[in-house]
């Protein structure tokens, strides 16, 4: 964590400085690295795969094409239309179309950080949902059985669904993790007792 900590000798020790110093720290922090207990070290992190971003890459691609369309457009090229619309309608339509494209993506990068899965030392710490946060917590100890399930696609491009059982409980299911059977291994390491993998 103390990789992460701005020097600002400039101004250390000011108000100011002690903000920034703490909002930049927490900015660039994961969600299992805020919330570490004593003794506690993050040995492996992982998200949701990119193809959860697809269908808003998609839009946004189609988007940015519709935006270039209006761009390049020559009003000769309105030869047989009734109307031709004026060159400043165009360009504001183009604009339209691109911040669309980029709300879209935008969207789509941002479900894809929403969910969050780490193994620590000690447990497996997931978080999923922005306004709406779910986080669950399982010591390392208390899991039964860590299983993944890969599509044909999935094991091309690297995804799967997780599925974690604590003693006792319900099965907790992940869907389109990223490198989900490098994400069973750390927990089956730590559950051993094996030192981190440099």
């Amino acid at each position: 964590m103390a990789s992460h900590n701005l020097r600002r000798s400039s101004v250390a020790g000011s108000p100011a400085a002690n903000f920034l110093d703490a909002f930049f720290q927490g900015a660039f922090l994961s969600y299992a690295e805020k919330h570490l207990i004593a003794g506690e070290t993050v040995q492996y992190e992982t998200r949701l795969h990119w193809i959860v971003m697809l269908g808003h890459a998609l839009i946004a691609a189609v988007l940015a094409f519709i935006a270039i369309a209006f761009l390049v457009a020559s009003p000769s090229s309105w030869q047989g239309a009734k109307v031709a619309p004026p060159r400043g309608v165009m360009y504001w339509a183009a604009l339209i179309c691109l911040m669309l494209g980029a709300i879209f993506f935008c969207i789509g990068l941002l479900k894809r950080n929403a969910t969050e899965m780490a193994v620590t030392n000690k447990r497996v710490i997931v978080k999923s949902g922005l306004a709406n946060r779910r986080t669950i917590e399982l010591l390392l100890p208390r899991i039964e059985s860590i299983a993944v399930e890969e599509p044909a696609l999935g094991r091309l491009l690297g995804y799967g669904t997780v599925i974690v059982r604590g003693t006792g409980g319900t099965p907790e299911v992940f869907s389109q993790i990223a490198r989900p059977l490098e994400f069973r291994e750390q927990v089956q390491r730590q559950i051993a007792g094996e030192p981190k993998r440099s």
